[in-house]
């Protein structure tokens, strides 16, 4: 895997913009947490059970697309690192987490390579701030419909993990 580049937050009394950069890819890894959370407490049920009606993607297939779609941008900014997708029918939980971190680690290098270098991901418009907020909301649409196909399906998240997720200051 390539090594994330460091990059050097400034000093605690400079200016807020200095700091960004380290803000940015934090929040990234704290939205890949949250997913981690989510798969974490789903009940397992819940994994690979049919929607409701018949139609649409299982849960399974909804993380196997978040990974997925992950790839497809690695591919297009060109990174040395680029995980395999994940097959949506025989995708299991612990597969997922692997991939999600592996998809992760290597968008944080396009990231970080974007941040020290012209804001520009190769294949992306605008900036790799606009990228980043692609990314977040990606994942976050996705989350929200797991949450929801989960209640419906008789299998819904704990109380305590559907507030969880918003806790990103604990994750």
């Amino acid at each position: 895997m390539p090594k994330i580049p460091p990059l050097k937050a400034g000093a605690p009394d400079a200016p807020y913009a200095s700091q960004l950069p380290v803000a940015l890819l934090n929040a990234f890894n704290t939205n890949n947490r949250i997913n981690q959370y989510l798969i974490d407490n789903l009940p397992q049920t819940a994994w690979t059970a049919k929607p409701p009606d018949g139609k649409g993607r299982t849960v399974a297939a909804i993380v196997a697309h978040m990974h997925n779609v992950r790839v497809m941008w690695l591919k297009a900014a060109k990174a040395e690192d680029v995980p395999e997708q994940l097959d949506r029918s025989t995708v299991t939980p612990s597969q997922a987490l692997r991939a999600l971190e592996a998809s992760r680690h290597a968008l944080s290098v396009v990231i970080s390579r974007a941040l020290q270098s012209d804001g520009r991901v190769k294949g992306f418009r605008p900036d790799v701030a606009g990228f980043l907020g692609y990314l977040i909301a990606h994942d976050a649409h996705h989350r929200g419909q797991i949450t929801m196909l989960a209640r419906q399906l008789g299998h819904p998240l704990p109380q305590k993990a559907m507030f969880g997720m918003w806790e990103w200051n604990s994750r």
